[in-house]
């Protein structure tokens, strides 16, 4: 994770990559804002920010005065997301290192 990127985004991703884990699955509550911000050192208002992020993209609905939760759906939206991130980011550079020390795909194995 970058860390020139801003500190709610570091939170979207720690949450993404649980949410596609299934460390919160859907239908599960998330952590309060208050305890999210305990565990991972940040101000409640910052997660809280994060949260909201994930509320506008229809990933987790709200249960006034009970608590946030997966929506149904969520892991495998994110997934998506975050692959066509990664082929759009992150994969061109992989493959002109690769290209660059001769590495083909075949190099990588039967998992790749």
């Amino acid at each position: 994770m970058s860390e020139s990127k801003p500190v709610y985004l570091r939170l979207r991703d720690i949450i993404a990559a649980a949410i596609i884990s299934g460390d919160y699955a859907e239908g599960a509550m998330l952590p309060s804002v208050r305890a999210l911000a305990a565990e991972q050192g940040a101000n409640p208002l910052t997660v809280a920010k994060a949260y909201q992020q994930f509320q506008i993209d229809g990933l987790i609905r709200v249960q006034r005065g009970v608590g946030m939760f997966v929506r149904e759906g969520a892991a495998e939206r994110l997934r998506q997301a975050e692959r066509a991130a990664f082929l759009r980011e992150e994969w061109p550079a992989f493959r002109r290192r690769m290209a660059q020390l001769g590495i083909s795909l075949a190099d990588l194995g039967a998992d790749a």
